[in-house]
């Protein structure tokens, strides 16, 4: 089931409120990776420093993506080996998910890297014995690598529950997005009217790109004449008496 919340709905629901709550190290590191962004819409691998998210660090984790919806772990927080019960690193993330809900990871992963978006899936924990009820969220940010590829990805999955002693998988029930459309960047277009991709721009900005351009001429100063000036007489200057008729 996915759900997408739009501005302007009429519809408020209370769920994103509820999780900050029942899962601060998603919000610890979305606002994190949001100051990173400094008017980009999606900033760098290089820009992540641990200690900017170190309440969070057991539940972060960083995703290389290596084929269309395939994403495998680089680096891993304590919480996922604990859920897994073994080292997550090098692992892909549809490991750690039912095969029924894996599709919809690797929807996610595309849709991520791909769009560009921020999503976050809503878990539930498999059942079964010696493994109780278990609620998780997971967080997906994209981040680009030193090529400028979006195929990078800042995580974090937190749950509450006994994990047990079992290793745990997944199911997915909900999925939202938000998407970084729209967002200042450093990708200037390259020609007017046009993304650097060749996709119209909103009306709006491309009446403020207009507007911005006209009085940018307006303010540029004209180009020095090179005409040569009127060279003046040297010497001292003639004095001319003109009589009158008194």
């Amino acid at each position: 089931m996915n759900i997408n919340y739009f501005s302007g709905s009429n519809i408020i629901s209370l769920l994103p409120r509820r999780n900050e709550t029942v899962f601060p190290a998603l919000r610890e590191v979305e606002a994190y990776w949001d100051g990173l962004r400094n008017g980009r819409p999606v900033p760098a691998r290089s820009d992540i420093n641990p200690r900017g998210m170190q309440a969070a660090l057991e539940f972060t984790f960083i995703l290389e993506r290596i084929a269309p919806g395939v994403a495998r772990f680089r680096l891993a927080g304590m919480h996922l080996t604990d859920l897994m019960g073994m080292e997550v690193r090098g692992m892909p993330l549809t490991a750690m998910f039912t095969p029924e809900s894996r599709a919809e990871i690797s929807k996610a992963i595309e849709a991520v890297c791909e769009t560009p978006q921020i999503t976050t899936v809503t878990l539930k924990g498999e059942r079964g014995i010696g493994r109780g009820s278990l609620d998780a969220q997971l967080l997906l940010c994209p981040l680009k690598s030193d090529l400028g590829d979006v195929n990078r990805i800042l995580g974090c999955l937190q749950s509450k529950g006994e994990i047990g002693r079992q290793p745990r998988r997944f199911k997915a029930v909900a999925t939202t997005s938000r998407p970084l459309l729209g967002a200042a960047t450093e990708e200037a277009p390259m020609m007017e009217g046009l993304t650097e991709k060749g996709s119209p721009i909103p009306q709006g900005f491309a009446e403020a790109r207009k507007a911005y351009l006209e009085q940018k001429d307006k303010m540029t100063p004209e180009t020095p004449s090179t005409e040569p000036k009127p060279v003046r007489p040297t010497g001292k200057p003639v004095l001319r008496l003109v009589p009158s008729e008194d």
